[in-house]
């Protein structure tokens, strides 16, 4: 019984595959040179933010709660961090929503233990 209840969601699926494809192709993008032109703090940001979204989707793959709430840290930091460096995507605010959105709606469903 306690395995059914567990079971992870379509919508749950795909959003954590597709944010580990994202993952993938962001994590070159910390040692880019782009980035190192922002700042010589902002590599080392932007390296933490995708290393968290990367744990926290994997939180969210096996129906943990903490996974979940890191997600929702790494939002409101990253967010921030692009708001001082005057780097607002819209998009990217909408999305990263309606993946909390359905992060929350499945959140009695996750298991509270590590």
């Amino acid at each position: 019984m306690e395995s059914a209840i567990r079971k992870r969601p379509l919508l749950i699926t795909i959003i954590c595959i597709i944010g580990f494809i994202w993952i993938v192709f962001s994590l070159p993008a910390v040692f880019s040179p782009s980035v190192k032109k922002l700042g010589d703090w902002y590599p080392a940001l932007f390296g933490l933010i995708v290393a968290s979204s990367f744990i926290a989707y994997i939180g969210v793959w096996n129906m943990k709660r903490w996974g979940c709430s890191l997600f929702i840290i790494t939002f409101f930091i990253k967010e921030i961090l692009l708001v001082l460096i005057n780097d607002i995507n819209y998009v990217g605010i909408v999305v990263s929503v309606f993946i909390i959105s359905v992060m929350v709606a499945f959140y009695k469903r996750m298991d509270m233990n590590l």
